[in-house]
């Protein structure tokens, strides 16, 4: 039902190729296009009318950003404070320093726990360690219980938009999909739809002996977890099984609960245009004596891979400030174009193009910087207020500085040359015009690419040069 575990590096040049053969197929599937464009007008309406609800969204921004600048950037200070109080309510805390060491901690909670049934709920840095698969490859049965990663999990794909998981799949698709997997009879009815999904589900949750959920913030004042959820799912997830564990990155913390009364509010706006998600909900610990429920046993990994290398980065450290509302992909002419497939990792849109060249890797992956319009849409979305497309620019300076290519570089001293020789300049756009005409026949290998969607356009009857002089006299 999962993808495969990876075991090795790809190949050089590998993502890129996949990238560049996704994006290809799935920009000629119109209707697909189509349809996710008409779900993300819906969005945008009701995005607009929350944020004009607010007294000042731009202050707003101001303020969530400040918040998480401020966390990120006293991290040394914050992380340890939150282990402290975290543990003081009776959790424990377990650091992993790559997506290997947390998927071997939480194996071994698993084993400890002798448990045979996981359910989660979801957990964007769960993909990123690719945790479903390590389970399932140590025998253990993984459910998903957020509708929408239920059903990914169902179609055997990873999710399309990290907060929408499932946007891209119709209905009568997803009554097929319950027809083949829970034998139900076929239904056009969405609440009939999350209706047979709840009916399954509800079993699996007093089965399941470890719960495993996300984190959207972690309060280092109180030692709590934030986690903000539509369904009601990621409750019954962390409450009902015996052992609760719950994975976040390390930049996820922030310094207090008077955080969350700007940011909760921005996260749900931004990623969903509502006013406040359905549930929102701090878990400071295992049950207490006396509690009616709760887990046994509460355990937090905390997640670097790779988190403070970027952190050192003081160019681009506030992408670490994103609180993963999803607001940029919804902007983003790229996304709507080619999918969320098509990009080949956890993070999707502008700000998975932003961060997983650090992640994962300049070298492979920054082609994803150069999937961008540049139009700086995300940037304007983003509550935090982060400078994402300038960031993408600068992903694309460094891999040039990093492994530059040599044509390019060839090509760039030709144009050096000559741009400084004005005489040459003149000559090379006289040819342009006069072969423009039998380029567009031709179609020369070298701009086969660009061609095969674009038509060049008509040759200019003179040279800008020619029409000043003659404007001057």
């Amino acid at each position: 039902m999962t993808a495969a575990l990876p075991s090795s590096p790809p190949a050089a040049g590998a993502a890129k190729r996949q990238f560049l053969h996704d994006a290809a197929e799935h920009v000629r599937d119109v209707g697909h296009r189509e349809f996710v464009r008409r779900a993300l007008g819906g969005y945008y309406t009701s995005r607009d009318t929350q944020k004009a609800r607010y007294r000042d969204w731009e202050q707003a921004r101001d303020a969530a950003s400040m918040a998480k600048w401020s966390a990120v950037n006293r991290l040394d200070e914050l992380l340890p404070r939150f282990e402290a109080a975290f543990t003081a309510n009776g959790g424990q805390v377990h650091w992993a320093r790559d997506a290997e060491e947390a998927r071997r901690i939480v194996l071994e909670l698993l084993a400890t726990a002798k448990a045979k049934a996981v359910i989660k709920s979801k957990c964007m840095t769960s993909e990123e360690i690719h945790l479903n698969q390590a389970l399932e490859a140590d025998g253990y049965g993984v459910v998903e219980s957020d509708l929408g990663e239920f059903i990914q999990q169902l179609r055997g794909e990873p999710p399309y938009h990290f907060v929408f998981p499932c946007m891209h799949v119709r209905r009568d698709e997803i009554s097929d999909l319950f027809g083949q997997h829970l034998g139900t009879p076929p239904t056009d009815s969405p609440e009939e739809l999350t209706m047979i999904a709840r009916r399954h589900m509800r079993r699996l949750y007093v089965d399941a002996d470890v719960g495993i959920t996300g984190a959207n913030f972690l309060v280092a004042e109180t030692g709590q977890i934030s986690i903000t959820e539509n369904e009601g799912n990621a409750r019954l997830t962390a409450a009902l099984p015996r052992m609760h564990i719950a994975i976040a990155g390390i930049e996820k913390v922030v310094e207090r609960l008077d955080d969350l009364a700007v940011l909760l509010p921005m996260l749900a706006t931004a990623g969903a245009g509502q006013p406040m998600t359905c549930y929102n909900t701090l878990y400071a610990g295992p049950r207490r004596e006396g509690e009616a429920d709760g887990p046994e046993e509460m355990h937090l990994v905390l997640l670097d891979n790779s988190r403070t290398a970027l952190l050192a980065d003081a160019e681009q450290r506030d992408a670490l400030h994103c609180i993963r509302c999803g607001a940029c992909l919804n902007v983003c002419p790229i996304f709507k174009n080619v999918g969320g497939f098509t990009y080949g990792t956890t993070y999707q849109g502008p700000i998975g193009s932003v961060i997983t060249p650090h992640l994962r890797g300049l070298k492979e992956w920054n082609h994803l910087s150069g999937a961008s319009s540049l139009c700086g849409a995300c940037t304007d979305a983003c509550p935090v207020r982060i400078d994402i497309h300038h960031h993408l620019l600068h992903n694309r300076r460094n891999a040039a500085r990093s492994s530059p290519d040599r044509l390019e570089r060839i090509g760039q001293k030709l144009f050096a040359a000559v741009a400084r020789r004005p005489w040459l300049f003149a000559t090379g756009g006289w040819l342009f015009r006069k072969t423009l005409g039998l380029a567009k026949a031709i179609r020369p290998p070298v701009l086969s690419a660009w061609l095969a969607t674009r038509d060049l356009p008509p040759a200019p009857a003179q040279s800008f040069r020619a029409a000043w002089k003659r404007r001057q006299r």
